[in-house]
């Protein structure tokens, strides 16, 4: 019996400049709809630099999948694209960007993508995907607070908020008094109403 139930969003797209944007907003709504706030921001980055890379190399055409998978504790999220070139990591890591010293590399505006990914992920890689394609991803680990339904108010298998005890008892409002309804006064039994 599996006690942590899994979660599994896909998106195909052409990536685009325009679709990009897009897709960081999908992604964001269905991180925040598991209760992932805190993982919107590191997400937001590496979708951003995967599909870049997509945009920028993959051959012979700019189709991708976008995957979120929840299971457990670790979010992995991942970028299937048709090339089957596998892409390399650049030498000049995210921390060069503010070293001079690391010469003219560390100024270069791009070639830094799969760098990042690797700095705000908890690890990531790259594997083939049948004959003419590949998978980029990552993943990060979930807070606690979104795996436990609970302490969301979340019913497992439902998205609606239930209360996390029982409604005891009713507080009165100041200087508003607390009785019960008036009964109602009763209804001609005869005769037309007219209105």
């Amino acid at each position: 019996m599996i006690s942590e139930p899994s979660r599994y969003y896909a998106v195909e797209l052409q990536a685009l400049p325009q679709r990009i944007g897009q897709i960081r907003r999908i992604v964001s709504a269905h991180l925040r709809h598991w209760h992932l706030d805190d993982l919107v921001d590191p997400v937001q980055l590496g979708v951003t630099e995967l599909l870049s890379n997509v945009h920028r190399h993959a051959r012979p055409d700019k189709e991708c999948t976008v995957e979120l998978e929840l299971f457990l504790d670790r979010l992995t999220v991942s970028v299937r694209d048709h090339d089957p070139r596998i892409p390399v990591a650049s030498e000049t890591g995210v921390e060069d960007l503010w070293d001079e010293a690391a010469g003219p590399d560390a100024l270069a505006t791009s070639g830094r993508g799969l760098a990042i990914v690797g700095a705000l992920s908890d690890s990531w890689g790259v594997r083939p995907h049948g004959a003419d394609g590949k998978v980029v991803w990552f993943t990060l680990t979930a807070p606690p607070r979104a795996l436990d339904p609970a302490a969301t108010g979340v019913e497992a298998g439902f998205d609606a908020l239930v209360p996390l005890e029982p409604i005891v008892s009713y507080s009165p409002l100041a200087d508003v008094p607390f009785a019960l309804p008036a009964a109602a006064p009763a209804l001609a039994a005869s005769g037309p109403r007219t209105l």
